[in-house]
């Protein structure tokens, strides 16, 4: 209770620290308009859970690619119409998922105060819970973002790849504001998790013109990742969880890193860096560090804002 208690304290702290990002986003913002708010989102984030082991890492990374988009105005939500193809159908979000726990959500807090709450907060606070139902941090999110109207499966080449170098990496997410410190600190993110062969084949299989797999790959988990992923794999679900405890929220994923066995070459990536690689160990060395930077990181990331409008109705169409 008490560490739960100090991250709370915490993360109050942080949001002063960054109000440069939170712009018009405050704590407080639906305390009279829907004081039922995160309770709601709560309870459906919980319900989907009993079903399904794998809603907290889905909804943690969609929280993460809409904001990386347009800023958190829940455009990955938005379904294509006509001839715009939109987010969540762009290559790097076909494999997102439980989107209907964000629509049970919405119905929910609807029911409780019509038209006053954002798909974009709903999501926000949806990611802060699957976090800390899974063993993670908690912390306060704050609120009043806009949802937007504007969907692009073409903007989605804007996320950061799994195959992205270290360079490429900081540029990515420096263009959003955020620092080194934030790269290693949300890559975190990967304790929770499972990815597709397709993802991480090119470590694995004619890896460059004169060795089949990545060298900084540990051998045996190198086989371990052959074995499930052949070399023109045909098998529709066949992959790798993100690290050992893929259903718990820890610092598992950089002790894994540092014994190289991580799954992406953007994982690895931070290894090649002294200043990451520092961080790396810091995480790995110490849970506590860890969450207490993930919080810092999430509520900056979550409150890049953009150029929402809107309070949506039904989170799937523009209103």
């Amino acid at each position: 209770m008490a560490a739960i208690v100090s991250l709370l304290i915490f993360s109050l702290l942080v949001l002063l620290s960054i109000s440069s990002f939170v712009n018009a986003l405050n704590l407080n913002y639906y305390d009279h308009t829907c004081p039922q708010l995160e309770p709601a989102v709560t309870k459906a984030v919980k319900k989907a859970m009993s079903n399904d082991k794998t809603v907290p890492a889905a909804l943690l990374r969609m929280h993460f690619h809409d904001c990386f988009i347009r800023g958190c105005d829940a455009s990955v939500l938005l379904e294509s119409k006509g001839k715009n193809t939109a987010e969540k159908d762009g290559p790097p979000n076909i494999s997102l998922h439980a989107f209907y726990v964000i629509d049970n959500a919405k119905k929910a807090v609807e029911a409780l105060c019509p038209g006053v709450v954002s798909c974009a907060d709903i999501l926000a606070i949806a990611a802060r819970d699957a976090v800390a139902l899974s063993g993670g941090p908690t912390w306060e999110v704050p609120k009043g973002r806009k949802d937007g109207r504007i969907s692009k499966a073409t903007e989605t080449r804007q996320l950061p790849a799994p195959t992205f170098n270290i360079s490429q990496l900081t540029q990515n997410f420096a263009q959003r504001g955020l620092s080194v410190t934030d790269l290693v600190a949300l890559s975190g993110g990967h304790t929770l998790g499972f990815a597709h062969c397709s993802s991480f084949q090119n470590r694995i299989h004619n890896f460059n013109a004169s060795l089949d797999v990545d060298p900084t790959l540990h051998p045996s988990f190198a086989s371990s990742l052959r074995s499930v992923c052949a070399a023109h794999n045909k098998v529709k679900n066949a992959g790798a969880t993100l690290d050992s405890t893929a259903t718990i929220f820890d610092n598992a994923y950089y002790k894994l890193l540092l014994q190289r066995k991580s799954v992406f070459s953007s994982d690895q990536a931070l290894l090649t860096s002294p200043k990451t690689k520092a961080l790396v160990s810091k995480f790995a060395s110490s849970k506590e560090e860890f969450e207490k930077a993930f919080v810092m990181s999430m509520i900056k990331m979550s409150s890049i804002t953009g150029g929402g409008q809107e309070i949506r109705l039904d989170c799937k169409v523009v209103r």
